[in-house]
């Protein structure tokens, strides 16, 4: 191995060291990711209502990320020297190279994140939805019954009470008006 970097300048050999090592922890956070050892960038996962989701700015300095950087930086420092590159652009394309690499990394991570989002309903975006009653609702909030309608994507069965001077039977065609509680909706039925 003595003989391999006898020969290189100090810039080259550094570039080998970085690549070499980027590259085997590279394939250990690779295996770890894909084999299910969880996060490498020991991050928890807190879902904090009305929280900074961050972005993709706060996924730009992790460890995956840092990692990426020297793979990329180091073997595109060694691929610059082989080509007969000068020590200073040797070290701005490398250097431009693992920060390109950092950014992509970051946005797929973030693009990712964004796809995987939590499937949480937020009851607020059922207002104005379009359904049918699932199971009757009583006239003038007298008695909650339930309607079936899609909301961010999927269908849901949802309470409701109705301000109505009539009960809404199974099947009738209803508008959500208003958000009640948490869980409660007032619904109005839907006339042609």
């Amino acid at each position: 191995m003595n003989e391999f970097f006898s020969g290189m300048t100090t810039l080259e050999q550094a570039y080998w060291y970085v690549a070499l090592i980027g590259s085997a922890l590279f394939v250990v956070i690779f295996i770890i990711t894909f084999v299910g050892g969880g996060d490498a960038d020991l991050e928890s996962d807190i879902d904090v209502a009305d929280g900074d989701h961050g972005g993709i700015g706060s996924q730009f300095f992790t460890f995956k990320n840092v990692i990426a950087f020297f793979t990329i930086f180091g073997w595109t420092g060694i691929t610059c020297i082989d080509n007969g590159l000068s020590d200073i652009p040797t070290i701005i394309i490398s250097t431009a190279a693992g920060l390109a690499m950092m950014f992509l990394t970051s946005l797929l991570f973030y693009w990712m994140g964004k796809m995987a989002e939590s499937g949480t309903l937020k009851i607020e975006n059922a207002i104005g939805a379009v359904g049918e009653v699932y199971i009757p609702i009583g006239a003038n909030r007298s008695k909650m019954g339930k309607i079936q309608i899609k909301v961010q994507g999927s269908l849901r069965e949802l309470e409701a009470i109705t301000d109505a001077d009539e009960d809404l039977k199974t099947s009738t065609i209803i508008r959500v008006t208003e958000v009640v509680s948490s869980e409660l909706l007032l619904v109005e039925k839907l006339t042609k």
